[in-house]
């Protein structure tokens, strides 16, 4: 998942995307400089493995 933060004077907004592309492009479009943006990564997600040598 990834996520926006985006800062103004009096509030915060946050928006969630599935995808990086989605997410970027979202970002490029929010004006000010305040915003942050964010990969969530969970422990449970299985498309992350375990890789043993």
């Amino acid at each position: 998942m990834w996520v926006i933060i985006h800062y103004s004077k009096a509030n915060m907004t946050m928006f969630e995307f599935d995808t990086e592309k989605e997410a970027r492009e979202m970002f490029d479009n929010i004006q000010g400089s305040s915003k942050i943006l964010s990969e969530i990564i969970y422990f449970d997600d299985h498309r992350f493995q375990i890789a043993t040598v």
